[in-house]
């Protein structure tokens, strides 16, 4: 039995829908539009939501975004009489799990539920047994590197990234690796590596915000002899040296338009051309792309080719900041004083519990690169066996600063309206909250102390569009 979240305008249909999954033995919500259905999953949850694509006031595409973003683990069936296959596969590509074109018989639209349902229940499944086997190798660690690398944690945002790193490395897929600088895109793209079938093959690295266009080009796809000045002599590129393997794209975002054509067309054919050759060469490489950036401003400040995002875009994975898994810190410090002691030559082998507090207080702009270098400085300072609070340098974040409180009043002597005071309050640190994250919700929500659900819901509120 799964409880199944409905979303459809048409009273028809929504009760239509009810009553077949009821008899089915589900549990069952349902709202006539898209604001209400997001208050009944954020009060209620759900394992599965079905939308109608065309909605008044809030698309179901709008509820398929919001869905994804805030509940990235429940299931989105979109059912639309309206669009075409194109449409349908632009949900498919948000996070859709399936589709429906109307009309549909009962028959059809059962099956297809119990087969979404079916397909979370083996997912669930396999979660829990990675969890489970995760537990039993707490005191493996030998075994567990091979498979994770640097990758260190036990938070639930790590285990989540852990399932991910599982599942994709059993596939071919090109995968898409979101994260914050020094949050470890690197090493999720070797864990994968490592993991999958090309594990024997090469993992080559080509960081491409370092290079200029020409010089990046010539990286990637190689160049023949004379093909620029001071070629003097055939070079291969990262994907012939990668072939049979895999190929990490970090900072794609920086990749020029030209370039981005030319590895598209890599992408579909499996084949390239040097630079300044003629010479067709097939090419089977496994892609692995890195961007600090999210795919929001991928798209629209960059002028980044759709078809290349939606090529690259075909399994995102997202690396969590180091601010969002504090209770990691103590077992990311540990694994650095064990890693960096030989380095540093330093007699620690422990760290104090004030030392801990005031790591776990702070918020890593630089993420986990930052820590490891907190601990390196602290490892060469400290002179005894134990790292304390008074080793570690300031720690003090020059780019973050408190959001402003606003000035408090004495009340008018004729009175005020409160609620008009109140409200215009609201709204002011609602546009300074999103500006200061720079439109991203989930950052704007924290910095104000509520849900993300609450502050789409003041948004609509307030007319705030970004």
């Amino acid at each position: 039995m799964a409880r199944i979240l409905i979303i459809d305008d048409h009273d028809s249909v929504r009760e239509g829908l009810e009553l077949l999954l009821r008899r089915r033995g589900h549990r069952t919500d349902s709202a006539e539009g898209g604001a209400k259905g997001l208050e009944l999953l954020e009060a209620h949850g759900a394992d599965l939501v079905i939308t109608d694509l065309k909605m008044a006031q809030m698309d179901g595409m709008e509820v398929l975004r919001r869905v994804r973003e805030l509940h990235p683990h429940v299931d989105v069936l979109v059912i639309t009489a309206y669009g075409t296959i194109e449409k349908a596969v632009e949900a498919m590509k948000m996070g859709a799990v399936d589709f429906l074109t109307k009309p549909f018989s009962s028959e059809e639209f059962g099956v297809k539920v119990e087969r979404l349902l079916q397909n979370r229940q083996e997912r669930e499944e396999l979660r829990r047994e990675n969890r489970d086997l995760r537990v039993e190798n707490t005191y493996l660690k030998e075994e567990a590197e091979p498979r994770y690398g640097e990758l260190v944690g036990e938070s639930p945002p790590m285990e989540e990234l852990f399932e991910w790193v599982n599942r994709v490395a059993r596939s071919d897929s090109t995968v898409m690796i979101y994260g914050e600088s020094g949050t470890g895109k690197e090493l999720v793209a070797r864990a994968i590596h490592a993991g999958s079938s090309r594990a024997d093959g090469p993992f080559i690295r080509v960081n491409c915000g370092a290079l200029s266009e020409s010089l990046l080009d010539s990286e990637l796809f190689g160049h023949e002899k004379g093909a620029f000045t001071g070629a003097e002599r055939r070079r291969r590129g990262r994907f012939e040296l990668a072939h049979g393997g895999t190929l990490f794209l970090d900072e794609i975002a920086t990749i020029a338009p030209t370039t981005q054509v030319r590895l598209l067309r890599v992408l579909q054919e499996r084949e390239l051309e040097r630079v300044g050759g003629e010479e067709t060469i097939p090419v089977d490489v496994r892609i692995i792309a890195a961007t600090n950036q999210n795919s929001e401003s991928l798209l629209g400040e960059n002028g980044f080719r759709e078809d290349l995002f939606y090529r690259l875009h075909v399994v995102p994975i997202h690396v969590p900041p180091l601010r969002e898994r504090p209770s990691d810190i103590p077992t990311l410090v540990r694994h650095f004083i064990e890693k960096l002691q030989e380095r540093t030559g330093s007699p620690v082998n422990a760290v104090s519990d004030e030392a801990l507090e005031e790591l776990r207080s702070y918020r890593w702009p630089g993420n986990v690169r930052e820590l490891e270098n907190v601990v390196e400085r602290a490892l060469v300072l400290a002179d005894g066996q134990v790292l304390g609070a008074r080793h570690l340098p300031p720690l003090r974040d020059p780019h973050q600063e408190p959001l402003p409180v606003p000035a408090g009043g004495s009340l008018p002597d004729d009175g005020t309206n409160l609620n008009e005071m109140v409200e215009g309050m609201e709204e002011r640190l609602l546009r300074q909250a999103l500006e200061r994250a720079r439109g991203v919700k989930a950052e704007a929500a924290r910095l104000l102390g509520i849900k993300p659900s609450a502050l789409y819901y003041k948004m609509e509120k307030y007319g705030i569009d970004s």
